[in-house]
């Protein structure tokens, strides 16, 4: 037993954890972002985030651990620096260091770290070049055109870092989908076992499937007497109780996110759930429709004259329309009703249906799983196939394979599946594209794969036309397959690439190569406007989770619901294809 473990097994615990994963994460990003305004060690900076995406995204609480006598060391990306840090936000709901690191940094300099477009390294060039302190600084600095100026930002940049000081000014703090799900799930649960709620739904920014949540907006239908507005005030990670009603209250959560509960009447609750879905756009649309048919659409229901015709489920309230039900995902007012009106509405690909994974890693290279260990997680999904597509040599960040320990690597994948059943481990690599658009490997090499998956890590500033060219070039190669993450965007980090897009994905058609829907939560890459312009295209699409550890095999659900906003069918998915067919495929003719 380890010591970090051995004192925590003897705290008291009554009911469930007092300190969230998404708390002791939110405490540790926040920690890098001033340790990197301060431009302290990057090698630090980054274990502080590495960690933070751990526990975020663990299906498991830090405080159940240590009260297990769990030794928080030995678990991936968490040292014993860190899990002392960890023990000690679970034991106090503070950390010493991040204390001390806010008094070291101006409150609104840590401010605009927040701001859509800035980051850590954006918001020290910022305070270093400019001498912006706060966002009145800021503010006067884009109206003078001093930002646009610095190296590394320009007028689109500046765009973003406007619509972002709008959003902060407005009070709105947006929070990773992937974060909020595992809150909201959470938060489910603990409603759904409270007396008398018969159905709880999340409405929303994040039922539509956005890659951020402003906040959490749920509805719930129950029988009277159901003491379930008590129960959610009382919830365990409330932080601050905004207002209690007698259908309505609404709290903000300890890690800020806000949550809105109402109470809704069975007859009144497909109805509800449209109006709260959204988008704003698509119900403005979808009241002038019903204008025009003399209806009358809100929250409670469609209404001709005083007699509500419908409003019990949300089909009732689009057939009441003369419309299909519309999936949510789709409701962004992007031509969705038009299509719904013509019968033209696609049928969107499902998690069920993807048949594997065509972008992992293994411990070989960035990874935390053996080859059996991938296999097995990949074998539990039902999947058919799973592809090993660790980083080549010049990505020396993640140790990235020579020929040689790739060949080794090729020969390892091809005795265990001679001895596995229900599973191929597909032999492939994640090869860099170098400026010039050769492949980081020989061509012998790329021939003995099963796929070849190309990504830019280096060159990100190339002008467009270059860039464009780069992978164009990259995609001439005969054994190339898929683009990976193919504008290089990191959410709330970096920027995507200057690339013309449209023109890579007509050269991806004409070629027969495919882009990757990175499903990771810091990438989400392609965004959902791409997909659908793939899909109109006629480019098809791997799904991709881009996998470094067992628990990031569930990251392709939030793949899917990229893919669904993006209105792609199974068809524009390839991993929803057998092996055998696959496989035709990927050999390019």
């Amino acid at each position: 037993m380890g010591k970090s473990g051995s004192r925590s097994a003897r705290r008291p615990r009554a009911g469930r954890a007092s300190v969230s994963n998404g708390e002791i994460a939110a405490m540790l990003d926040e920690l890098a972002d001033l340790e990197e305004i301060a431009g302290a060690n990057p090698f630090r900076i980054r274990a502080y985030r590495n960690a933070a995406r751990f526990i975020a995204e663990s299906s498991r609480s830090m405080i159940d651990m240590l009260a297990e006598g769990r030794d928080l060391s030995s678990l991936p990306g968490i040292g014993k620096a860190i899990a002392a840090k960890i023990e000690a936000i679970v034991e106090t709901g503070r950390l010493r260091q991040l204390e001390e690191a806010k008094k070291r940094t101006p409150e609104a300099l840590a401010r605009l770290t927040h701001v859509r477009g800035l980051g850590p390294k954006r918001v020290k060039a910022l305070y270093d070049e400019l001498h912006i302190r706060s966002v009145a600084d800021l503010k006067r600095a884009l109206k003078a055109g001093r930002v646009r100026e610095l190296e590394g930002f320009g007028a689109k940049t500046e765009r973003l870092i406007e619509e972002g000081l709008r959003d902060i000014t407005a009070g709105e703090r947006r929070t990773p989908l992937m974060v909020a799900r595992r809150t909201a799930a959470e938060l489910l649960a603990y409603l759904e076992a409270v007396e008398g709620v018969t159905q709880v739904t999340v409405a929303g920014s994040y039922r539509r499937g956005r890659s951020t949540v402003g906040d959490l907006d749920i509805l719930v239908a129950c029988r009277d007497g159901s003491p379930v507005l008590s129960r959610f005030v009382e919830y365990a990670d409330v932080g601050q109780v905004v207002s209690r009603g007698t259908t309505r209250s609404t709290v903000i959560l300890r890690s800020k996110l806000q949550v809105d509960l109402r109470v809704v009447a069975e007859a009144s609750y497909g109805a509800a759930l449209q109006y709260f879905t959204g988008s704003k756009a698509h119900n403005v649309a979808i009241r002038s429709i019903a204008a025009h048919e003399g209806l009358k659409v809100n929250e409670y229901g469609v209404f001709r004259g005083s007699e509500r015709i419908a409003g019990r489920t949300e089909k009732e309230v689009y057939a009441s329309l003369g419309l299909p039900y519309i999936e949510p995902e789709l409701r962004e007012n992007r031509g969705e009703i038009e299509a719904a009106a013509g019968g033209r509405l696609p049928r969107l690909v499902t998690i069920a249906q993807i048949r594997g994974d065509l972008h992992c890693h293994t411990s070989a290279s960035g990874g935390q799983m053996s080859l059996r260990a991938l296999a097995m997680e990949a074998r539990k999904r039902d999947y058919e196939y799973v592809a090993v597509t660790d980083h080549t040599t010049r990505a020396a960040v993640a140790h990235g394979l020579d020929v040689r320990r790739l060949e080794r690597q090729i020969a390892a994948i091809e005795r265990l599946n001679d001895e596995l059943e229900g599973i191929v481990l597909l032999k492939g690599a994640e090869v860099d594209i170098l400026e010039d658009g050769s492949l980081d490997l020989p061509d012998d090499v790329l021939e003995s794969l099963d796929i070849v998956v190309g990504a830019i890590h280096e060159g990100f500033a190339l002008a467009r036309r270059r860039q464009t060219e780069r992978i164009l070039r990259a995609m001439d190669h005969r054994c190339f397959n898929i683009l990976a993450h193919p504008t290089g965007r990191l959410l709330g980090e970096r920027e995507p690439y200057d690339l013309d897009l449209e023109r890579v994905m007509e050269g991806a058609r004409d070629r027969g190569c495919f882009l990757e829907l990175n499903a990771q939560p810091a990438r989400l890459d392609l965004s959902d406007t791409y997909c659908k312009l793939a899909r109109e295209s006629g480019v098809k699409l791997a799904v991709s989770a881009d996998a470094r550890r067992k628990a990031d095999m569930e990251l392709m659900e939030l793949g899917i619901s990229q893919a669904r906003r993006g209105w792609l069918e199974r068809s524009d998915v390839i991993n929803t294809l057998g092996w055998k067919s696959l496989g035709r495929l990927l050999r390019r003719g």
